[in-house]
C-alpha cells in the first residue's frame, strides 16, 4: 500500500497540487484531457455520462462516465469569444469568423467560387459626434488640445471639455446601435432601388443583398461597425445578380443610407436614423456619423482590400470586445440582488441589499481601474437604466458594456455557412478520428449509413482548474505559441490559426 506523500514543505498550492496529480494512477490521462483543452483559461467541469448507440443493432458504439476519469469530472472548453477573458478560446472563434467570411468571398464551405465575380464593399460605419475628444488627426500634425499624442496615449478619446460631452447622447447610441444597423439594411435597399430607378418590389425580385459585420469599440468608448456587403441573385450566394447590380450602385447606396445629403438624383433624405423619445433626456435622433468608409474588395490581390486581407480583419475584430475601450471586462450587477438594490425578506418586504448596500453595483464605481471618461459613461448608462421610459433597454446590466447590447457579430442567412456548421465539420473530423483509433485497436466503429443514437445527462460543476492542472495547462498554451512561432517563421503567413 502506497504512504500518503507528505507535502507540507512544498508553500505553493499549484506546486503540491501538481505532485499529487504526478502521483494519481493514471497521471497520463489527466494530462491527456489538460491537452485535449487546447490551453483554455476557464474550462467547464462536468459530471455525468454519455453513450451512443446503433439504432438498428442497439449495440453500444461508445459510452463515457465522468466518474472513470482520474478527477472525476469531465474538462471542456469554456468557448469564450473575447480574448481578454480566454485566448485560446478566443483563437478558436476567430479562425471559424476567419472562414465564414471568407467562404462569402472566395466559396468554400458550400458556397460556389462564383461568389467571387458578385459586387461586394468593405464598409465602416462610425458613430457621430458627442463632443471633441483627444485625437490623432490626419490633416494636421497636432491634436485640438495642442499636443501631439503618441498611438498608446491614455488621453486619446477622452473629451476635451467633460463638462459638456454629450455622455446622454453616447450611451443612448451605443444601445440602440444595433436596431439602426437593422434599419440601415433596410434603407440600403431602398437607396439602391431609388438610385436605380426601379420599385423596390422589382428590387427584391431581381436580387438580393447579403452582409456579415461586426462591432469594435473605438477610442473614445463608442462603437463602430465594419461589415461585408455583398450583392447576389434572388438565390443567395449560388445565383449571380443582374449586370446592372454594380459596386458603384452599392456604394452610392450605402453612403446615401448612412450619411450621404439628397441630391438632385434622389430627391429625398434616404438616411437611416432612429428616434429616442424620453421626457428626461428630451428627444434624440440616432444616426449614424459622417465618417462612412465604403470601399470595393478586389478578388486576386489586386488592391488592398483581397479577400482574405478583409477575412482577417473581420476575424480580428470579432475577438475585442468593450475593455479594449478602457472599461471592465464583467458585469457590475450585485448578484444577490441582481442590481435592485434590495431582496425580499420572508415576510415579503423589500429587504436593503446586504452586498452592495443598496446600490444594485457588486464594485464601487470610483473604485473601478478605469480612466474618468468610461467611468462617466458607465455611470451614466446605470442611471438611464432606471429611468422608467429606459426599463425596456436595461442599461444597468450593460453598464460595463457602455451601453451597447446588441450582438458583435451578424450575418444575413445567404452569406455564407454558419458557425454551427463549421463547429458540426470539426465535431465530425474529432469523432472520424476517434473512430479510427478504435479501429486500429481493433474496436468495433460504425460506417456512415448506420444511425447513431446519443444520450446524455450532464451537470455543471465549477469554472476553472485544480490546483496543479494550471501547471500542465501553461505547458500546453507555451508549446502552442512556440508552434505558431515556428511556422510563422518557417513561412506559414495563414493570418489566423485554424
Amino acid at each position: 500500500m502506497r504512504r500518503p506523500l507528505d507535502l507540507r514543505h512544498v508553500i505553493s498550492p499549484d506546486l503540491r497540487g501538481l505532485v499529487e496529480l504526478a502521483n494519481t494512477h493514471d497521471f497520463d490521462r489527466v494530462t491527456e484531457q489538460v491537452r485535449n483543452l487546447r490551453g483554455c483559461t476557464s474550462p467547464i467541469n462536468l459530471h455525468g455520462w454519455s453513450i451512443t448507440t446503433d439504432q438498428t443493432t442497439k449495440e453500444v458504439i461508445r459510452s463515457y462516465r465522468s466518474e472513470d476519469e482520474p478527477s472525476g469530472r469531465l474538462l471542456t472548453t469554456c468557448g469564450n469569444r473575447r480574448a481578454s477573458r480566454c485566448p485560446a478560446c478566443s483563437r478558436v472563434y476567430a479562425a471559424d469568423t476567419y472562414h465564414l467570411i471568407k467562404a462569402g468571398l472566395s466559396g468554400g464551405k458550400n458556397v460556389p467560387e462564383t461568389v467571387r465575380t458578385h459586387p461586394r464593399v468593405f464598409a465602416t460605419l462610425t458613430a457621430p459626434s458627442f463632443g471633441p475628444v483627444h485625437n490623432i488627426p490626419t490633416d494636421k500634425p497636432r491634436c485640438a488640445c495642442g499636443s501631439q499624442h503618441d498611438t498608446d496615449s491614455p488621453e486619446l478619446g477622452t473629451p476635451l471639455r467633460p463638462s459638456t460631452y454629450d455622455y446622454t447622447g453616447a450611451v443612448l447610441w451605443n444601445a440602440h446601435a444595433g436596431a439602426l444597423w437593422a434599419r440601415t439594411t433596410t434603407y440600403i435597399r431602398r437607396a439602391l432601388a431609388a438610385h436605380l430607378g426601379m420599385t423596390q418590389k422589382a428590387l427584391n425580385a431581381a436580387l438580393r443583398i447579403s452582409f456579415a459585420k461586426v462591432a469594435e469599440y473605438q477610442k473614445r468608448g463608442l462603437v463602430h461597425f465594419h461589415a461585408v456587403i455583398r450583392l447576389d441573385g434572388p438565390e443567395g450566394s449560388t445565383d449571380s445578380p443582374p449586370p446592372w447590380a454594380t459596386t458603384g450602385a452599392l456604394t452610392a447606396a450605402i453612403e446615401y443610407a448612412t450619411f450621404k445629403e439628397p441630391d438632385d438624383e434622389f430627391g429625398k433624405d434616404m438616411r437611416a436614423r432612429l428616434t429616442v423619445a424620453s421626457d428626461h433626456t428630451g428627444d434624440r435622433e440616432i444616426r449614424w456619423g459622417d465618417r462612412v468608409d465604403v470601399r470595393e474588395i478586389t478578388a486576386l490581390g489586386d488592391g488592398e482590400l483581397t479577400d482574405q486581407a478583409v477575412a482577417g480583419y473581420v476575424a480580428k475584430y470579432a475577438t475585442k470586445s468593450a475593455e479594449d475601450s478602457g472599461t471592465v471586462d464583467r458585469s457590475l450587477i450585485c448578484a444577490p440582488c441582481g442590481g435592485r438594490g434590495y431582496v425580499r425578506g420572508p415576510d415579503g418586504f423589500r429587504d436593503l441589499c446586504a452586498d452592495c448596500e443598496g446600490t444594485g453595483q457588486a464594485e464601487h464605481l470610483p473604485s473601478l481601474p478605469i480612466q474618468r471618461h468610461v467611468r462617466q459613461l458607465i455611470r451614466t448608462a446605470w442611471a438611464l437604466g432606471h429611468l422608467p421610459e429606459f426599463a425596456d433597454l436595461k442599461l444597468w446590466k450593460w453598464a460595463h458594456m457602455l451601453g451597447f447590447r446588441g450582438h458583435f457579430s451578424t450575418k444575413s442567412r445567404a452569406y455564407s455557412t454558419t458557425l454551427g456548421a463549421l463547429r458540426d465539420v470539426r465535431r465530425a473530423w474529432r469523432l472520424a478520428q476517434a473512430d479510427a483509433a478504435r479501429a486500429r485497436a481493433g474496436l468495433p466503429t460504425h460506417d456512415d449509413n448506420t444511425t447513431l443514437v446519443t444520450n446524455s445527462s450532464w451537470t455543471y460543476l465549477a469554472t476553472g482548474y485544480r490546483p496543479g492542472e494550471e501547471f500542465l495547462a501553461a505547458q500546453t498554451r507555451h508549446e502552442i505559441e512556440h508552434q505558431r512561432r515556428f511556422r510563422h517563421e518557417e513561412g506559414d503567413l495563414c493570418p489566423l490559426p485554424s
